[in-house]
């Protein structure tokens, strides 16, 4: 995978009006994996696209009441077929973690890229989604310096009690033995 103009080629793009300039361009030095499904297990569908553009619809589904009209994005979603969709390119700031530290550091949006896994907290994640998300690491790896192997967390570890993702079904090991 090549990453030109912070876009990861041989993806699909769709534009999300959530993101901004982050305070320092030069500084992304943190990856966050996340997941999402909408409605929560049912995937496949466009309710993603729809979350991270502010196109959805609360009368959808009765759990995108509560959800609708937050404003939220990530940079980057790996669907359970290994399809990846951009929404924010990476230089600019994705509005994926909230209220969050990285070893004492706050702001995590600030200095991260997010990846968001088709999936759910309790669900497996697919061979090919792990096959995929090492890819796009080791390409932005490639691409931005202050990115390190150590430098891979979850949204639970960067929001511990408000948030969970990816969940205990994730495989941290199968993720970095698939790193080169």
């Amino acid at each position: 995978m090549n990453i030109i103009n912070h876009l990861l080629l041989d993806s699909a793009y769709i534009d999300s009006p959530n993101c901004d300039d982050r305070p320092d361009p030069t500084d992304i030095s943190l990856i966050v994996i996340h997941c999402i499904s909408l409605p929560p297990g049912e995937y496949d569908n466009l309710y993603i696209d729809q979350l991270f553009c502010n196109q959805l619809n609360g009368d959808d589904h009765p759990y995108f009441k509560n959800i609708f009209e937050i404003k939220v994005s990530a940079h980057l979603l790996i669907k359970r077929d290994g399809a990846c969709v951009q929404y924010v390119p990476f230089n600019l700031r994705a509005w994926h973690a909230g209220v969050s530290s990285y070893q004492g550091r706050e702001r995590c949006n600030d200095y991260s890229i997010g990846i968001e896994l088709e999936g759910t907290e309790q669900s497996s994640y697919t061979e090919i989604q792990y096959r995929r998300l090492a890819e796009v690491i080791e390409a932005l790896l490639k691409n931005y310096p202050a990115l390190s192997k150590q430098r891979i967390t979850g949204h639970s570890d960067i929001a511990p009690g408000r948030k969970t993702d990816p969940g205990a079904s994730f495989e941290w090991t199968k993720l970095f033995d698939l790193l080169v």
